[in-house]
């Protein structure tokens, strides 16, 4: 893995024992020193420091054959598909991408994860690489804007700042990200990402807004706004302004998604969760009229809303099973 090995010092003096590694890293070597009493504590130290150069090395060594790949594939006599590719043909796998890693994540499937993060990759470097052949970044630039970012925005990490939990490193961050932008506020819904779908993006604004004190002070608080919404919306309905209906509606969904971040949960998942499992409720009223013999539109709305709740019994039936079970394997 490495063309030349390790150089090791040693140091002894009375007081304390020094030592001094380094490992040829490709142009930047890594260089390790320090003294100490404890001859074990180098022993681990020096290991630990050559273990991470090694991982370090294969790391380093397969993003560069994965660029060098995604370059072959682009140059002359690569393949005709990549090649026609522009940075907007592309743009949707981008999404595309994001969302099927985060269905292998949900549904606990490891491997699946980590390739689905391999197919999100690839589409920053592809994008990286089109980037290059037009002379405007590569995907050397991007991981140092990151990198550059990452360390600016956690100076109680790289700097003297202090951040004595997850609240004021936000509060923290949003300063900084402020600053480096040169805002007059916080919230600017031109900084909003445009296809953000809408409940992730009433969530971002309501948790901007939080991390400078905009917030309720309690849970019960935030359900009296929903209600307040729900009779707004029923006023618009007998008023039959259709403009008024729609704007509370909209009202309604904001102080719901609101509801949700105020006890830390995200609108978006929960209401895949509850569409998830109408879906499955409505399969199983599917099945049950054409084992029947009849098609749905044979039934009437009773016989269906009987079938619903059904259903709905059995699954809560199921799940009530599953969790005295779990409780008597404790």
């Amino acid at each position: 893995m490495f063309n030349r090995p390790a150089h090791f010092s040693l140091d002894t003096k009375p007081e304390a024992i020094g030592i001094g590694v380094r490992i040829p890293l490709g142009n930047a070597p890594l260089v390790f020193s320090t003294r100490h009493r404890d001859p074990i504590f180098f022993a681990i130290a020096v290991w630990g420091t050559y273990s991470s150069a090694l991982g370090m090395a294969t790391q380093t060594k397969n993003i560069t054959r994965l660029l060098t790949i995604m370059a072959r594939l682009r140059g002359p006599g690569g393949c005709p598909w990549d090649r026609e590719q522009t940075h907007q043909s592309i743009r949707h796998n981008l999404i595309e991408e994001c969302y099927e890693a985060i269905d292998a994540l949900d549904e606990k499937k490891m491997d699946a994860f980590r390739d689905e993060l391999g197919d999100l990759l690839l589409q920053v470097v592809f994008h990286a690489q089109m980037a290059s052949e037009e002379g405007t970044f590569d995907f050397d630039a991007v991981a140092k804007s990151i990198s550059d970012k990452l360390v600016h925005r956690h100076p109680h990490v790289f700097g003297k700042a202090k951040a004595r939990n997850s609240a004021e490193v936000l509060q923290q961050w949003e300063a900084i990200k402020k600053s480096e932008k040169g805002a007059s506020s916080i919230v600017h819904l031109e900084d909003l990402p445009k296809h953000l779908p809408a409940l992730l993006k009433a969530d971002k604004v309501q948790r901007k807004v939080a991390r400078v004190g905009f917030d309720w002070k309690h849970v019960n608080d935030v359900v009296a706004k929903v209600e307040e919404e729900v009779r707004e919306l029923k006023g618009a309905l007998a008023s039959k302004s259709r403009k008024q209906f729609e704007e509370e509606v909209g009202d309604l969904l904001f102080a719901v998604v609101n509801l949700a971040r105020f006890e830390d949960l995200q609108a978006e998942e929960l209401l895949n969760r509850s569409i998830a499992k109408f879906v499955n409720r409505f399969q199983r009223i599917e099945k049950a009229v054409h084992a029947s013999g009849r098609r749905l539109e044979d039934c009437t709305l009773k016989e269906l809303d009987a079938l619903w709740e059904s259903a709905k019994h059995k699954e809560r039936s199921r799940a009530r099973k599953t969790r005295k079970r779990t409780t008597s394997h404790k």
